[in-house]
């Protein structure tokens, strides 16, 4: 940063943490880009977004840097807030279209009521039924306690592993490549392994509880 840099990547606090330690100075940018833009603009951002963005817009110039805002899910009021940063004539750009709704043709869902007590064992049933034992299974689950609890759980009789915020970074990759080899056949993950993935033939993708 010292030295001078081309492109900043960075979360809102650690940006807004060299911003007040004097180690960055972002007047002279020409381009931010939003990415996940409906979180960046929500409540617990947008105040962060707003301070960080506050020494590079200026009300009504024409020299504000170009504006990128990317998200899968862009609501009414994601548009409202952006307009802070965007001029009138902004372009929208929209590579879902009408399939907003549909899931793939070839997956089968299914939901399953159980109680909590039951849910591991559940869960060891469904897995052999629909997976078998070779076959690979992601679990998704609520808390890192539960994703520890159910990889241990004997009810589960393949090998299982888990992948959570607590696990360090290096063994996180060393888990999913785990997981792409066949080292082990069970994933139990929580939203930390939910977004930009790519495992190719994953049998089944049980989630414990409807994602929030």
């Amino acid at each position: 940063l010292r030295s001078g840099i081309d492109i900043l990547v960075g979360t809102p606090g650690r940006i807004k943490d060299h911003i007040q330690n004097s180690k960055l100075e972002l007047s002279s940018v020409k381009h931010v880009v939003l990415d996940e833009v409906d979180h960046m603009l929500d409540m617990g951002f947008a105040e962060q977004v707003e301070e960080i963005l506050g020494s590079s817009y200026k009300k009504g110039s024409e020299n504000n840097p170009q504006t990128l805002l990317f998200s899968a899910t862009c609501p009414r009021w994601v548009y409202d807030v952006a307009k802070k940063y965007m001029r009138d004539e902004y372009e929208q750009i929209d590579l879902i279209g009408k399939k907003t709704q549909k899931t793939a043709t070839t997956v089968e869902h299914l939901a399953i009521q159980c109680r909590s007590c039951q849910r591991a064992g559940v869960l060891g049933d469904i897995i052999q039924i629909y997976s078998g034992s070779r076959g690979r299974t992601i679990v998704f689950c609520e808390t890192k306690k539960e994703a520890n609890e159910l990889a241990m759980n004997a009810s589960i009789k393949q090998d299982a592993q888990s992948l959570h915020g607590d696990i360090p970074q290096k063994q996180r990759e060393i888990t999913l490549k785990g997981f792409r080899k066949g080292v082990f056949e069970v994933l139990i993950a929580t939203n930390v392994a939910a977004r930009g993935l790519d495992i190719p033939e994953v049998d089944l993708v049980i989630q414990c509880s409807p994602p929030r």
